[in-house]
């Protein structure tokens, strides 16, 4: 689509059927209301942190009203080409390198914006801007290749050290297990060893008892006191027999080949200790001592069986 702009009067010519006065009247601008490229050339603009990039950038417009844009600007394509340089060394000046290249979107809508605010009397509207390429000096640009190598050390010793740490946490922590474990299980093995000695305790107490019990049953028999007098002379021929062979040191009684005497003075506190005292106490323990005494022609014979023996 086209436009015309007549010169003399004036007059906007539109599509279809147009009457030109001649001579007076000639087609002065032809306006295309299409979507136009421009290529803005390269140039130089200092950042915030003083650094001077060179770049360059592509325009699209459209012209919206076509009489603004022939009579309100000279050559509106070369004034948007220059208000959109202009614009955009404005908007780099108030970047630091580093935004430049992760706020490139924010910067060409500010360049839009821009442009549009003051274009709107020519009859021209923005419709965006893309920056083309920029162009870093080769110091800067070996100075950031270094900050990133340098950001990456930094990441790959961070996370290194994250590994060793969480190596470091995970030994302690599988230490900490096995310590638990090999408490609990010594624990279960003290518990199970003196469940058992108490068991060993209580079976030999029982059978201590019973082995006692039964003595017992058997000392009320007939001879019971002639057994158990026996049974006391054998342990002191046993006793006597293994003196000194464990010590040098011996303690001996008084008359120790006296067997009689030692039977009937070991016999004499087993009657008392089991004999309850009463009215006829004295008697049972003069009737015991003669029955030890009458006793002693057997005891004789078998002590003289056991030390042939």
């Amino acid at each position: 689509m086209l436009a015309r702009a007549a010169r003399g009067t004036g007059a906007l010519l539109l599509r279809g059927l147009n009457i030109l006065i001649p001579v007076l009247d000639r087609i002065r601008y032809v306006q295309s209301l299409k979507e136009i490229v421009i290529n803005v050339p390269e140039q130089s603009a200092v950042t915030l942190d003083n650094v001077t990039l060179q770049i360059d950038g592509v325009l699209y417009l459209r012209i919206m009203d076509p009489y603004k844009a022939s009579y309100g600007v000279e050559d509106p394509e070369y004034a948007v080409t220059q208000l959109a340089q202009t614009t955009m060394r404005s908007e780099l000046g108030k970047l630091s390198l580093d935004k430049v290249f992760r706020e490139r979107e924010s910067l060409n809508a500010n360049i839009v914006d821009a442009i549009n605010q003051a274009a709107d009397c020519w009859g021209i509207r923005c419709l965006r801007y893309e920056i083309k390429d920029i162009h870093v000096p080769p110091r800067v640009k070996e100075s950031m290749q270094m900050q990133v190598e340098a950001e990456r050390r930094k990441r790959a010793t961070v996370l290194e050290s994250e590994g060793t740490r969480e190596s470091a946490i995970n030994v302690a922590e599988g230490k900490k297990q096995a310590q638990i474990l090999a408490s609990e299980a010594e624990k279960a093995e003290q518990i199970n060893q003196a469940a058992g000695e108490a068991s060993a305790v209580l079976a030999k107490a029982k059978a201590k008892a019973e082995a006692i019990r039964i003595l017992a049953a058997a000392l009320t028999q007939h001879n019971g006191d002639a057994a158990a007098s026996l049974t006391v002379a054998e342990q002191y021929v046993s006793a006597f027999s293994k003196l000194a062979k464990d010590s040098n040191t011996i303690l001996l009684p008084s008359n120790p080949g006296d067997v009689t005497s030692m039977v009937a003075q070991a016999m004499g506190v087993y009657g008392a200790l089991t004999k309850a005292p009463g009215p006829g106490a004295q008697n049972s323990v003069s009737r015991s001592g003669r029955d030890v005494q009458g006793t002693d022609a057997n005891l004789d014979e078998e002590l003289d069986r056991v030390k042939l023996s």
